[in-house]
């Protein structure tokens, strides 16, 4: 069975933009491009999955480190909720009702991590109790505003891990209490 994370690189504040955030740091980069070559897939909400449909298309100006990630991340399956998008990219498919049942099926035909994209997706799967785990990137930023981690109030949960992952850029784990 696999395990459903909730994870997202977001300010001291709460908040998880990632153009005011900015790239991460080459380390961070690295950490990131190995997570996403050992998971099953990504489970996105719309406009998180527009974000990242940036790296679909291959760009003049990426160095060796942008191509391997945009490799690595197009070779894994996405999962696509949304109502309003007719159409999704590579490699992905598009779901517009019952996601709990949907999540429900990919969590039973899986294994390994697969992850979740987006929170307001998240505050749903949240609400169904599906999330595993949440993985809180902190940036040694504050926003002061924007778009919270927590769409919704912030479940019970128990800290099972922290992790410098690179220069000021601390992972807290956290499962369900």
């Amino acid at each position: 069975m696999a395990k459903l994370v909730y994870g997202l690189s977001q300010s001291l504040d709460g908040y998880v933009d990632h153009m005011r955030l900015g790239p991460p740091v080459p380390a961070a980069f690295r950490h990131f491009l190995e997570l996403v070559r050992g998971l099953t897939g990504f489970v996105y909400g719309r406009r998180m999955y527009e974000v990242v449909r940036y790296w679909d298309d291959d760009l003049a100006d990426w160095d060796a480190q942008d191509r391997d990630f945009a490799a690595a991340w197009r070779s894994r399956p996405k999962w696509v909720v949304s109502r309003s998008l007719k159409s999704v990219g590579p490699n992905a498919t598009l779901f517009a009702d019952d996601v709990e049942t949907m999540v429900r099926g990919l969590k039973a035909q899986h294994a390994g991590e697969i992850h979740v994209g987006g929170p307001d997706l998240a505050r749903t799967l949240t609400d169904l109790g599906l999330i595993d785990e949440y993985r809180l990137y902190l940036s040694p930023v504050v926003l002061g505003g924007g778009t919270p981690f927590f769409a919704g109030p912030r479940p019970p949960l128990h800290l099972v891990a922290s992790d410098l992952i690179a220069d000021g850029l601390i992972r807290l784990t956290y499962v369900p209490a």
